[in-house]
């Protein structure tokens, strides 16, 4: 793959305000977010970086992604500052920053795969979600990487 790629996200968000309520599956949003960044391979792992900008900041968030064999990672600093780890057959914890206040998220990951071309980068994670401690859904994320001549 080349450095400059097109980043599409697919799957369910929530507005940070949302994170700690009750919130049914139906209540949750999929939206699409696709924006510009840089793709990296380096020491048996894929890196993409990229930067999200967010209704009501003026400061990007900047975004980090890792991948690895079972096992994606997406740290965020800026607004919103959290590092997820999805490890496939494991459940992670994360402290979860906002401007409203810090939500523990809980990470259960059953499925995390990859398909990789020349063009493009596929990841697939299929994951539960916790919010302080209370079950919030079960959710799906999409991502896909393409080069920027390739979208």
């Amino acid at each position: 793959m080349e450095k400059d790629v097109l980043v599409s996200i697919r799957g369910l968000q929530f507005a940070a305000e949302d994170i700690g309520s009750s919130a049914a599956d139906e209540d949750l949003d999929r939206l699409e977010t696709i924006c510009p960044g840089q793709y990296y391979f380096k020491n048996d792992a894929h890196y993409i970086l990229y930067e999200e900008l967010i209704e009501g900041f003026d400061e990007p968030i900047k975004n980090m992604m890792k991948l690895r064999e079972g096992e994606f990672m997406l740290t965020k600093k800026g607004p919103i500052n959290v590092q997820m780890v999805f490890s496939e057959g494991r459940k992670t914890m994360t402290d979860y920053c906002t401007p409203f206040g810090n939500i523990m998220v809980g990470i259960e990951t059953q499925h995390v795969e990859t398909v990789q071309t020349q063009e493009s980068l596929d990841i697939h994670i299929e994951y539960a979600l916790e919010a302080n401690y209370q079950f919030v859904a079960d959710c799906d994320i999409e991502i896909k990487i393409k080069n920027v001549a390739h979208s």
